[in-house]
């Protein structure tokens, strides 16, 4: 069940629904966009209608959803969104088990709200965490996206999992006639200050090898940063491609020969696991990450790329100008990426995990 994101949404969509239904899972994924009933393979998709705004999505969608799911006699119900939170008590009173996946820590999202004052990030993220462990504590269980969000639930929760949003082996895996011409990096995902798009243009604008451009996939959440960037004399070296699908990304990804995944050092950032990072790393090229602690660790035990101050586009460029400079060392890092991948950091290992959480809901072994 979800009231913000789109059908298709990658982890949702095409890991956990899809991963449920071919394991014997009778899966309605329940969404709210207007784009009317249908299915997608063996996962069902019911829509209760697009919100006709943010105050209409967050007060009746849920409502809605609800309806819906008494319905269709849901037996567990998946919540995907923390402002569902708030139907989880109903839902339990009409006899079904529900869980709560836990994308991001919200309290600690909230302290990176910078349009917020200091004073209200503060009270408005304890209160938030209050309300998230008197509704959670209640729930069947709690799916989280990172060890780090699963060990802050396990002291309150019933029961636990971090379901890490790894890459699907061989989904990202390059064309085999794609050549890459040595001069493109990309970066894929939310274009926004906090995700340090301004730095990475402002680096590609300052490197010196030759002929370097920026493969910019995804949507501006700031109009105004998006505004201010096309007019910078750095934006020449850009080429934005916009929201695009999974084939989409693929070809990106095929044609690049670095991705960049430079996060600003938030809160709710450093203990994070970016699945644009564990992406660039299935396709076989080198990252160039926040030299965050979690992040270098993971970068430098699987040998796959360089850390950087992500608040220093001089030294994002200096990284970019020495991989692309050393081709032989950006296959080699690349090579371990994927290596890592196929070892550790795929959603195949996850969905096990998934799976014996869903097996212990519905007390069945599959």
């Amino acid at each position: 069940m979800t009231s913000a994101h789109a059908r298709d949404d990658v982890r949702i969509f095409l890991k956990e629904c899809t991963s449920l239904a071919q394991h014997g899972h009778d899966v309605i994924l329940l969404v709210a966009d207007g784009l009317g009933h249908g299915a997608e393979g063996m996962v069902k998709i019911h829509d209760v209608g697009r919100a006709s705004g943010r105050l209409d999505r967050m007060l009746r969608v849920p409502s809605r959803l609800v309806e819906a799911a008494m319905e269709l006699g849901a037996d567990i119900c998946h919540l995907h969104d923390p402002e569902l939170l708030r139907i989880a008590v109903a839902l339990s009173r009409r006899g079904s088990k529900v869980v709560f996946d836990a994308h991001e820590d919200v309290p600690r999202q909230i302290l990176a709200k910078h349009y917020l004052y200091p004073w209200a990030r503060k009270g408005i993220s304890r209160i938030f965490a209050a309300y998230e462990r008197r509704i959670c504590r209640n729930l069947a269980g709690v799916v989280c996206a990172t060890p780090t969000i699963r060990d802050k639930f396990k002291g309150f929760a019933r029961q636990v999992v971090d379901v890490n949003n790894y890459p699907l082996l061989g989904e990202l895996d390059p064309p085999g006639d794609v050549v890459r011409s040595g001069r493109e990096v990309c970066y894929v995902g939310g274009l926004a200050t906090i995700r340090g798009v301004r730095e990475i243009v402002q680096a590609v604008g300052c490197c010196q090898h030759a002929g370097t451009q920026l493969h910019l996939v995804g949507h501006f959440i700031e109009p105004e940063v998006e505004a201010a960037l096309r007019v910078t004399s750095d934006w020449h070296k850009v080429e934005f491609w916009g929201q695009q699908d999974r084939e989409g990304v693929r070809n990106v990804l095929a044609r690049s020969s670095i991705g960049l995944v430079t996060l600003h050092p938030t809160a709710n950032y450093i203990d994070a696991l970016p699945v644009k990072m564990f992406e660039y790393m299935a396709a076989g090229i080198p990252v160039i990450a926040s030299n965050f602690p979690l992040w270098r660790g993971i970068v430098e035990q699987a040998d796959c790329g360089v850390c950087v101050d992500p608040l220093d586009p001089q030294a994002i460029a200096r990284a970019i100008d020495e991989l692309l400079s050393n081709p032989q060392r950006a296959q080699r890092l690349g090579e371990n990426g994927r290596q890592a991948v196929y070892e550790r950091f795929n959603w195949q290992i996850e969905e096990a995990k998934l799976l014996d959480f869903y097996a212990s809901l519905t007390k069945e072994a599959f």
